[in-house]
């Protein structure tokens, strides 16, 4: 598993500060880099502003290039941008409006503002990067999360965000700003669990969740924006896929794609799983009519979080690796697997005890 965290020696400041660390070169690119000066061990030592600023990380790790958010009186910064991943995602909120029963990232009471900030690294990110934003909920601060967007959009229009949310607060008054931000800025990704009403705002705790989503996809497609409609896997949903898929093909043909997910271990994910997890590589034929259905109709399907031997040969071109690099893990038997080079793995909190029951290497 990757860190996203990197200890560092304490700095004086007082409110957040964004460095990032150069490796090459004597002069600063920026007024937010940080030139290296030395190295010793797991020591770094950079010359920010004037100021030294030390790092302690194993010698062979490359963090030239990574972006850093560093807390005052705190010895850990965290690593917004890592330069030599495509998995960067911002968490711009842990508030959310949702008790979703398999959430990896279960919501808390507070926010600490941080926009301001994550305009600043996004904008320090590699060419042509794609930065995913993530919550709890983002649009609970649509106002500051859009005012971000635009900023980082006018210094560098090449950025690409991927923006999760649960769709809930995208108002007709929002069409113009996000037909403004483009079609290939922002891909959208947002939650869909059954076509029937009752089940999905079960699965998400909160009654007349489904209505409100409607009514934000409807915002989506007025302006043109790119969708990722996203469905976890469950029990509670498994028998409606196949509902699901013509509900798509008949209501939501404006998408870009439809991605059924397995379930992450983590979170509440962890709290239920005994009661959401639905082995897949046992019983797949709900997944597999699904999909025939969604293809039919010219629907962009994917499987994302699914091990390629837990899917049948016939479906795996539906199943790109997908899970992010810091939070990935293969087990033994995939040391002999002739996939590895293509298969996602597993998630890092991933229990081979008690998940898929027919696995094995390819």
């Amino acid at each position: 598993m990757i860190s996203l965290s990197i200890q560092v020696e304490p700095f004086p400041i007082v409110e957040p500060l964004i460095v990032r660390l150069q490796e090459s070169g004597t002069e600063a690119r920026s007024q937010h880099d940080a030139v290296l000066l030395d190295i010793d061990g797991h020591r770094r030592e950079y010359n920010f502003q004037g100021f030294s600023f030390v790092v302690r990380t194993p010698p062979d790790e490359c963090i030239d290039g990574d972006v850093l958010l560093v807390l005052p009186g705190q010895t850990s910064a965290h690593r917004l941008i890592r330069a030599s991943s495509h998995h960067n995602t911002l968490l711009v909120t842990e508030q959310c409006d949702q008790l979703c029963v398999m959430c990896s990232q279960p919501p808390k009471k507070y926010h600490t503002d941080l926009f301001d900030q994550f305009a600043v690294a996004a904008a320090l990110a590699p060419q042509g990067a794609m930065i995913g934003i993530s919550g709890g909920e983002p649009l609970l601060h649509k106002t500051r999360l859009f005012e971000m967007i635009t900023k980082v959009a006018v210094e560098r229009p090449d950025i690409r965000f991927h923006v999760l949310t649960n769709g809930q607060h995208l108002e007709p008054s929002d069409v113009e700003t996000i037909f403004q931000l483009g079609r290939e800025r922002i891909l959208w990704g947002v939650p869909l669990y059954s076509a029937n009403r009752n089940t999905h705002d079960r699965i998400v705790g909160k009654d007349g969740a489904f209505a409100r989503l409607e009514l934000g996809l409807v915002t989506l497609m007025r302006a043109g924006a790119s969708v990722e409609l996203r469905t976890v896997v469950l029990q509670q949903n498994w028998s409606d896929l196949p509902d699901l898929a013509t509900f798509i093909n008949t209501r939501l043909g404006f998408i870009s794609v439809w991605a059924l997910m397995q379930l992450e271990r983590i979170g509440y994910g962890r709290m239920n799983w005994d009661s959401s997890f639905q082995d897949t590589s046992t019983e797949f034929e709900q997944i597999r009519r699904a999909v025939d259905i969604a293809t039919a109709r010219g629907i962009r399907t994917s499987l994302y979080n699914f091990p390629l031997c837990s899917v049948p040969p016939e479906y795996r071109d539906f199943a790109p690796s997908t899970i992010s690099d810091w939070k990935r893990k293969y087990l033994e038997f995939c040391t002999d697997c002739g996939a590895r080079g293509t298969c996602g793995g597993f998630f890092q909190w991933y229990s081979h005890n008690e998940g898929f029951a027919a696995l094995g290497p390819l």
